[in-house]
């Protein structure tokens, strides 16, 4: 459900027209809120049956090529004046965070968005219902797989920005669509542009960590789910274990996926390893196991500190060795010159006696 009020507030039209013109519009079969002034719209879009309602967040359908089903969605008035509903299908997608989304207005279809079938507005009376049957024909050359688009009821409204212009802004509520086209399914995905950055921890005791950054590509042309693990050195951290953190690929989609690996020693080279496990499932709910993806890549983890460390115990022992070598040097020179005194006053203390002999070289005794 999604609330507004009919004369826009200048910050709601801007922050309204700049999520149009990120192609950010709302989608989605949850209620949304808003200042509650009295004359406030609120309305909300969900699947239904021919009779109101039903229990279905998602209309999911299962068609062969040339194939026309045809299903009801209810718009739901909780305001207190009649109010005219501007209904569109577009092509949907999963933006960066996993959320689903259809294009904008301003942007064309080309895949089940342009399949559907459906009136132009509806006009719904206070606090009343109104359930609006349409129609979906599949291509006869439509690709065997997942198509999903998006059906939503929107409120045109205008606000006045600084300079005193009118602003548009086209605020939606919807649901999604899945419809599968017939022949042979697969699920499939694959790792590409694996980036590493090892982040280092100045406390030498402590580990640092590693960053893996990757794209993973729907291939196959069913959709998928991911989860698995990310390892980098004594480091593994599990990804999408929980089914709420699971983020859904439609075929042909690719997602950016980093991962922050906490407890990575650095250990100069440091190998990363990455395992994906793709789920694809069948209209039912029930997963369809796929082949686990791998992909591996390194990084350089110099520890800095650690080295330093190190480094400086190098120097201490030097110093030490090197102080203890000139100690010896110099007792070893005081030992020398000691001795060389000892033998110099030996010398002087004991002089040898000389015998003359008389010219001729006689002997003194003849």
């Amino acid at each position: 459900m999604r609330t507004i009020p009919t004369r826009v507030s200048i910050a709601a039209a801007w922050a309204t027209a700049l999520a149009l013109a990120l192609g950010t519009s709302v989608v989605g079969a949850v209620p949304a809120h808003a200042q509650d002034d009295d004359d406030r719209i609120t309305w909300s879009v969900t699947p239904a049956d021919a009779s109101g309602p039903d229990q279905r967040g998602v209309i999911e359908q299962e068609l062969d090529p040339g194939q026309t089903a045809e299903d009801f969605f209810a718009v739901r008035n909780s305001s207190r004046v009649a109010v005219t509903f501007q209904l569109n299908a577009a092509d949907g997608y999963y933006n960066e965070n996993g959320r689903f989304n259809m294009l904008p207005s301003d942007r064309e279809s080309v895949d089940a968005g342009t399949w559907i079938d459906l009136p132009e507005s509806v006009t719904v009376e206070p606090n009343a219902t109104v359930v609006v049957p349409f129609t979906t024909t599949v291509p006869e050359d439509a690709v065997p797989g997942d198509h999903v688009a998006g059906i939503a009821a929107s409120v045109l409204s205008t606000g006045t920005d600084d300079t005193g212009s009118q602003v548009g802004v086209e605020s939606r509520v919807g649901f999604r669509i899945l419809t599968r086209v017939t022949g042979d399914i697969v699920a499939s995905a694959e790792i590409g542009g694996v980036v590493t950055e090892y982040t280092l921890a100045w406390n030498p005791i402590r580990p640092g960590a590693m960053t893996a950054s990757f794209d993973v590509t729907n291939t196959g042309n069913a959709n998928v789910t991911v989860a698995g693990q990310v390892g980098a050195g004594t480091g593994v951290v599990a990804i999408g274990e929980d089914d709420g953190a699971r983020q859904t690929l439609l075929p042909g989609e690719t997602r950016r996926v980093e991962v922050v690996v906490p407890g990575v020693w650095p250990t100069f080279y440091v190998p990363v390893e990455i395992t994906l496990v793709p789920e694809g499932f069948d209209l039912g709910g029930d997963a369809v196991p796929v082949e686990p993806i791998t992909a591996s890549a390194t990084a350089w983890a110099i520890p800095v500190p650690q080295l330093l460390i190190l480094f400086g115990l190098v120097l201490v022992i030097g110093a030490l060795f090197w102080g203890r070598r000139r100690s010896r040097n110099r007792m070893a020179a005081a030992l020398a010159a000691a001795r060389e005194e000892g033998r110099a006053a030996a010398a002087q203390n004991h002089p040898s006696d000389d015998v003359l002999l008389p010219s001729g070289g006689s002997s003194p005794l003849q």
